[in-house]
């Protein structure tokens, strides 16, 4: 599969701040791809590095080939960016907008009408045509916002927290809306919401004091970190007793009470493998009754928190 995104020993410097360090990357064609980190990590001075629009200090970016150096314009060409606050002309009607947004990305002028409508439809806007973009809620603007991002067909699309500020009906049609853009389109997106990192993305790239600490998909990031697995249980007995026949199981590091109710208590016990068995067979020969059993994998908040140390940045 050929290489969309490749970056070696990308750098930025602020004065005596580094926002950007040592970022070595490479992001395959038609992978959707979630970029993480906390406010400060360096996430948006990547990206706008990535669409040539900061300079590196140091290192070099190559997009679908190209040296982003020496080959500027034929770079930008083939990248739709939508910054976190959309680039919009709010006395322009949307039609009119994206006809612009398309003759200055390069379309055809033949061709931009039809790029236009085929683009409004594809981002729910093809009843919004005529509407000024300052009528606009906040929710559409978005939706614009994506719509230059492709009007021109870019074969990398880079969206800079594209749910932030939407609604949770909102959100739903956004990502909806992005996970169409996979395949025909290689995306790589930031966002501070995980869950949707996770529902959204095939790749995950987390970042922290401006560099990539680890990369690959949830399960991969959460296999890194020891296997670490959460089984939950349903217990009817003594609590005491429950607990402590699950901390004689061979292979648990920890188990937490999280409930009682009706002689039943809910119990989480942490272990590197999997002690489903063993843990049925230990509550069983206790005499204790078994209602429930079920394996939770370290979420993609838990890999986040736990590669990150929860720590703010500073860029």
């Amino acid at each position: 599969m050929k290489t969309m995104i490749e970056t070696r020993h990308l750098t930025k410097d602020y004065e005596d701040l580094r926002a950007v360090d040592d970022v070595s990357l490479s992001i395959e064609r038609g992978q959707c791809v979630g970029l993480l980190g906390l406010n400060g990590a360096g996430k948006t001075t990547l990206l706008r590095m990535l669409c040539g629009l900061l300079t590196p200090s140091e290192g070099d970016i190559r997009i679908d080939g190209l040296d982003a150096a020496e080959e500027t314009l034929a770079v930008r060409g083939r990248i739709g960016f939508l910054p976190e606050n959309p680039p919009l002309y709010p006395e322009m009607t949307v039609a009119r907008f994206l006809r612009f947004a398309a003759l200055l990305r390069g379309v055809p002028a033949l061709g931009v009408e039809a790029r236009v409508q085929e683009t409004a439809q594809r981002c729910q806007l093809a009843d919004r045509l005529g509407d000024r973009i300052e009528t606009l809620s906040y929710g559409y603007r978005k939706r614009v916002g994506i719509a230059q991002a492709i009007v021109h067909q870019p074969a990398l699309v880079i969206l800079d927290e594209p749910i932030a500020g939407l609604d949770p009906r909102q959100i739903v049609e956004m990502r909806e809306l992005v996970r169409s853009l996979r395949g025909e389109h290689t995306v790589l997106l930031s966002s501070h919401n995980l869950p949707e990192i996770s529902q959204t993305c095939d790749k995950l790239l987390v970042m922290d004091r401006g560099r990539i600490i680890q990369q690959g998909s949830e399960h991969e990031l959460a296999e890194l970190l020891g296997r670490r697995r959460r089984i939950l249980l349903q217990v009817r007995g003594e609590r005491t007793r429950v607990k402590d026949t699950l901390a004689r199981v061979s292979g648990v590091s920890g188990v937490q009470i999280l409930g009682e109710a009706d002689g039943v208590v809910e119990a989480e016990i942490e272990s590197a493998a999997d002690v489903r068995e063993e843990a049925a067979r230990a509550v069983i020969g206790a005499g204790l009754g078994l209602l429930t059993l079920s394996r939770k994998e370290l979420d993609l908040e838990g890999v986040f928190l736990r590669l990150t140390g929860g720590r703010e940045g500073q860029a």
